[in-house]
């Protein structure tokens, strides 16, 4: 298996990359959807900066700029406590798979792409179990 890579997106392009794979898509439904979903699965989150990274895979997420551990509560039932990395990750995987059931086909078609593009660089994460776990 191929390693994926992650980039961490340059200040200069956070408005054009995240453009390029979502298109109008990115601020109206995207970033909100891991906004909320982001709220919805971490008690103690109340917002910050995100980070924006691309994958070597035309993958895409975000890393929110919070502490460290980050305690989660998923829907499944999962508990326990991960990276910020691996909290930016759930909540992409979260959110692309809620929005790739939309009735807007190009957004559904570019969230279950994005989905897929990041659940393989979960695979290979130093955190792939909880990922799994938590989105399962």
């Amino acid at each position: 298996m191929t390693k994926i890579t992650a980039a961490l997106v340059p200040e200069t392009l956070r408005i054009t990359i995240p453009a390029q794979h979502f298109k109008q898509h990115f601020p109206f439904k995207i970033e909100p959807a891991i906004y909320n979903i982001a709220r919805m699965l971490c008690p103690g989150y109340q917002g910050a900066y995100w980070d924006f990274y691309t994958l070597s895979n035309n993958g895409f997420f975000m890393v929110p700029d919070i502490d460290e551990p980050v305690r989660i509560v998923c829907e499944n039932g999962y508990e326990g406590q991960v990276s910020k990395e691996a909290f930016g990750i759930i909540v992409c995987l979260y959110a692309y798979s809620h929005l790739s059931f939309t009735k807007i086909f190009a957004l559904a078609a570019m969230s279950s792409e994005h989905f897929h593009a990041l659940r393989d660089f979960a695979l290979q994460h130093a955190e792939a179990e909880a990922i799994l776990e938590s989105v399962d």
